[in-house]
């Protein structure tokens, strides 16, 4: 089994081993910034571009949230705003038609929890590959793991791996080149009915290295 953190729409690394091994979700711990927990990447006209989920902070003097207690600050209109932007990157991709209802879902219903939401695309990305949506969970935290895989740290947007990905069209490609790893998104967006075949091609040795 791997472990790994639930996060927004998570990136190619992430689902590569969604799509090739057993999962266990990482939902025990402490939230910590700077990560895929509430953001994730896309390719719009401009190249590289972060959507970031405002959650409400706790203040220091509180000290850590748990990630199962934090909470998405919905007085900002991010949905509405998230999907226009999706829209606007991928409306001339060759599938989003086929998947926008599925994924529009997702910015029409209010979600308090960030946890519970990010659980939630990922269950809808998991429906548009027509896999299985991994359900175990963490129910201690523990800072290392004896019998399992442990690739929560790919959850950290400033850790990188040495994989290679092999180019696929991207809307904005012949003007930006090839962004590799971006989110989900934009492999679905993108390839369609041969994203999981692209994820199950992925070379995930390191994972066991």
């Amino acid at each position: 089994m791997v472990v790994l953190h639930p996060g927004y729409f998570l990136n190619l690394t992430n689902f590569a081993i969604i799509a090739q091994k057993d999962i266990i979700w990482e939902v025990s711990g402490n939230y910590q910034k700077q990560s895929y927990r509430n953001r994730c990447h896309i390719a719009n006209d401009r190249g590289f571009h972060t959507l970031s989920i405002p959650i409400k902070h706790n203040g220091k003097e509180n000290g850590r949230n748990a990630y199962s207690d934090v909470k998405i600050d919905n007085k900002y209109a991010w949905q509405r705003q998230h999907w226009r932007t999706l829209q606007t990157a991928y409306r001339t991709s060759p599938f989003f038609e086929f998947y926008e209802d599925d994924i529009a879902e997702l910015y029409t219903k209010e979600y308090d929890s960030l946890l519970a939401f990010n659980l939630k695309t990922i269950e809808v990305i998991c429906d548009c590959l027509q896999i299985e949506n991994p359900s175990v969970k963490t129910t201690i935290y523990h800072k290392t793991l004896e019998n399992d895989s442990d690739a929560r740290y790919l959850i950290d947007a400033k850790k990188k791996t040495n994989l290679i990905f092999e180019p696929y069209v991207q809307v904005f490609g012949n003007r930006n080149g090839f962004i590799a790893n971006l989110s989900i998104l934009d492999l679905l967006f993108n390839e369609g009915t041969n994203a999981l075949a692209y994820l199950q091609n992925i070379p995930l040795e390191f994972i066991d290295a």
